[in-house]
């Protein structure tokens, strides 16, 4: 969490009438520090045409902090020589990396300290036990909704690695984040594109480089939300949907911005690769056999009729509906929700989600 991302987003919200009261602030969240935004920056610009991609948030840096014990989290902002400690043992390390390596200055360690002490009295009212509020609403029957922020294939340990995010994306990683038991999880929710985008370098076999590609990202309105850069895009692929299927355990798909390929007289989707002569229908364990893989396509027959109106799954036009159940079929599980266009009524329910 970086407090200062977070309090911005806070008073914008709070600007726009937005009642922010009821967040909460997990204690053990552990913090974005500026330096990490700085280590963040120099080490992608450093790798140069190997870099990764990363958002250049500290993301990455404050991961690696946590793991080797050496992070910062919400709770030691209330306790200033712990704090003060925590800081000056991660940074005797990174200013001998910024000033030797990377040729920058150091960062001083009362700087950054006194510059996390002026957000402890502002985030203090959202600081919480989440453990325990989570779990007691779950005992209380209450209906409690993670959601992932990241895609299957940005998984640390079962995404394209090292092209990947810092954490575990995938559904297992509610349990370990929210400290919520894995035997609470009722019902797992995919949400999935009706073709396939992708922020950041790594391997993306139905990616397209022509007009094509160009329309899916022009009509989507295919921008990284946090980077700003144009998202990569390509036709559906099944294999990288059966693959989610699997790892995070999905009772449901929810499949949206179906209106995006209106237009398409035909529709081309993913349904095996081709590695080296071979048909291969399930994604490839080794990152040198998926950075060769080839799309064997199926092609599906498009429409021309405008969606967004459409409120039940009988309203769509008929090579909708069955580009909808191929999707379903190749991959895995039910689409219980559809979307039809940008707005949130735009929606068709098919089984309810509570």
């Amino acid at each position: 969490m970086d407090p200062s991302v977070l309090l911005s987003e806070l008073s914008g919200l709070n600007e726009r009438g937005v009642d922010t009261s009821k967040l909460l602030l997990s204690g053990n969240a552990h913090i974005i520090t500026p330096y990490n935004v700085t280590v963040d920056k120099v080490t992608e610009r450093f790798l140069g045409k190997r870099k990764i991609g990363t958002t250049g948030r500290g993301i990455g840096p404050t991961y690696a902090d946590k793991i080797n014990r050496v992070g910062i989290r919400v709770q030691d902002l209330y306790d200033e020589s712990i704090l003060t400690q925590k800081v000056e043992a991660a940074l005797d390390v990174k200013n001998q990396m910024l000033t030797k390596f990377y040729n920058r200055r150091a960062i001083a360690t009362d700087q950054v300290v006194g510059e996390l002490l002026g957000f402890a009295e502002q985030l203090r009212p959202y600081v919480a036990d989440t453990v325990l509020v989570l779990n007691q609403a779950l005992e209380q029957d209450k209906v409690v909704l993670f959601e992932g922020g990241q895609g299957t294939l940005l998984d640390i340990d079962h995404g394209t690695y090292p092209f990947v995010t810092s954490s575990n994306p995938t559904a297992g990683g509610a349990c370990t984040g929210a400290g919520v038991g894995p035997t609470k999880i009722s019902r797992v929710i995919g949400i999935l594109k009706a073709y396939t985008t992708r922020v950041g370098a790594g391997p993306f076999p139905t990616e397209l480089f022509d007009e094509d590609g160009e329309a899916l990202r022009r009509i989507g309105g295919e921008r990284g939300v946090t980077t700003g850069r144009d998202r990569r895009c390509g036709w559906f692929d099944a294999v990288i949907a059966r693959y989610a299927t699997r790892v995070n355990g999905l009772t449901d798909f929810f499949l949206t911005k179906l209106d995006v390929l209106t237009g398409w007289e035909q529709i081309p989707v993913c349904v095996a690769y081709e590695i080296d002569g071979k048909r291969v229908e399930e994604l490839p364990y080794s990152q040198t056999d998926f950075h060769h893989a080839k799309p064997v396509y199926e092609m599906l027959p498009g429409w021309s009729e405008d969606i967004t109106g459409a409120k039940s799954f009988s309203d769509l036009p008929k090579n909708a509906q069955a580009y909808v159940k191929a999707l379903e079929e190749m991959s895995g599980a039910p689409i219980s929700a559809i979307g039809v266009g940008p707005g949130r009524d735009e929606t068709i329910e098919i089984n309810s989600f509570l």
